[in-house]
């Protein structure tokens, strides 16, 4: 089965070679990590204390990992942590948010790479966040008897319908998985369905109910709030953030954000797109556009008081929702399937966002029932949805108190999701009542 896997990634990276060079030679991405993505050259861990590797894909599931391994670290402060990411940006950011932790690129899923990558690291435990199903990782783990859970599991349709379609390949994978935290219950059927024995799949709920920051007091917003004065963002203008943004939704909030500046002078935009890296397209565009603008890593302050911030800074994003009046979360006008909408609740803020959010049904369906926020289709229902937040903003403040209970109603998940993990591998688990509260990082 190894050598049929590594076969069709040889062939996949035939085809695409020509882009992988010109994304490192033209564009300088995917310069970094060659040996432990193809060689498995990950750290070499010396200690004989247990280790739990997790996996997370990139700048979001680093993210979620958060209170997941403050409570691990508080029950068990003798457990090593490993954090692997596949992107460059999600390897930056478990440098600075786990800075105890052995961190580096997740091999890829060549069968000689895993070997050596476990010989290297000897976790005890292999823990995915959400599911990157990496056939090989998977196997050859699970051949070492080394226990493989993931946690705050998701399986869109999509996705589900495409592993069952080749059913005779992934079904052995997914069965060799020992345990699951799915977000939802229909998350933890698609898993069922594609193999999973159902009695190692439970539902945990989304961990991001619990990582989340709900404090706007917190140090990495009062921080930011000296760089937003630099930006020409002044104390009681009314901040208005895109996050997670792609280049189509910039664009639509720069055109609303400028059809409402001179009948609303106190409006700023601060826009906090999804890639860094492709903030100079955006600059070009706005250029183009005529958008005055301001970048983040300037120490150049704005000379123009409306000028629209753009964060081009990787890990903010959620210090930066700790100071909007009001908000949208990208990834949903297109095909991506919508970003994260948890931290702007957190902080009680009123959102909006596109219609195309599959990957967050869990978060989104409770938002919308309990009218915590507003599902936009178009530039102008986007620019409307400014306007009532400006003129209405204690019908906003309301909104965004509901989107607050929502998250306080839906905490729990990462406590679930420990107490699973350490079961697998044998651990006590104590009460969060035993335990001094565990501390989520807001950086």
């Amino acid at each position: 089965m190894s050598i049929l896997f590594n076969l069709i990634y040889l062939s996949v990276m035939a085809i695409f070679s020509p882009w992988l060079m010109w994304r490192m030679i033209v564009q300088k991405k995917n310069r970094r990590g060659w040996s432990a993505k193809f060689l498995g050259h990950v750290p070499l861990r010396s200690s004989d204390a247990k280790c739990f590797w997790f996996h997370a894909v990139s700048v979001g599931e680093v993210n979620l990992l958060k209170p997941v391994i403050a409570r691990i670290q508080q029950q068990h402060p003798d457990v090593e942590i490993a954090v692997s990411s596949t992107t460059e940006t999600g390897r930056e950011l478990a440098e600075t948010v786990f800075p105890n932790a052995i961190t580096f690129f997740c091999p890829a899923d060549f069968s000689w790479a895993i070997k050596r990558a476990l010989r290297r690291l000897r976790p005890d435990q292999l823990i995915l966040a959400e599911l990157e199903m990496w056939p090989n990782l998977i196997r050859i783990t699970s051949a070492r008897s080394i226990p493989v859970s993931v946690i705050n599991g998701r399986l869109s349709e999509k996705s589900a319908r495409g592993y069952h379609k080749f059913s005779f390949l992934f079904k052995p994978i997914f069965e060799q998985i020992d345990w699951i935290g799915a977000q939802s219950s229909d998350y933890a059927q698609r898993f069922i369905d594609n193999g999973c024995d159902a009695k190692k799949v439970i539902v945990t709920g989304s961990v991001k109910f619990d990582g989340v920051q709900t404090d706007r007091k917190n140090a990495a917003t009062l921080k930011l709030k000296a760089v937003a004065a630099s930006g020409g963002i002044a104390k009681g203008d009314f901040v208005f953030i895109g996050g997670s943004t792609q280049l189509e939704e910039d664009l639509l909030l720069a055109e609303g954000y400028a059809g409402l500046r001179e009948s609303h002078p106190k409006l700023r935009l601060i826009l906090v797109p999804r890639h860094p890296n492709r903030v100079d397209e955006l600059c070009r565009e706005l250029e183009r556009r005529k958008f005055s603008f301001v970048l983040r890593s300037s120490e150049e302050p704005a000379s123009d008081t409306g000028a629209i911030l753009i964060v081009d800074v990787i890990g903010e994003l959620s210090a930066w929702w700790g100071m909007a009046d009001a908000g949208f979360v990208g990834g949903s006008m297109g095909s991506r399937g919508g970003q994260s909408m948890i931290e702007p609740a957190g902080f009680g803020v009123p959102v909006c966002f596109g219609p195309n959010t599959s990957n967050f049904k869990s978060t989104v369906s409770p938002l919308i029932e309990n009218d915590a926020a507003e599902v936009v289709h178009n530039g102008h229902q986007i620019q409307t949805f400014i306007k009532w937040a400006i003129t209405m903003p204690h019908l906003a403040q309301a909104m965004g108190a509901r989107a607050q209970k929502v998250v306080a109603q839906n905490a729990g998940a990462a406590d679930r999701t420990v107490k699973g993990i350490l079961a697998l591998s044998s651990l006590p688990y104590k009460k969060p009542s035993e335990t001094k509260p565990a501390i989520d990082s807001a950086a």
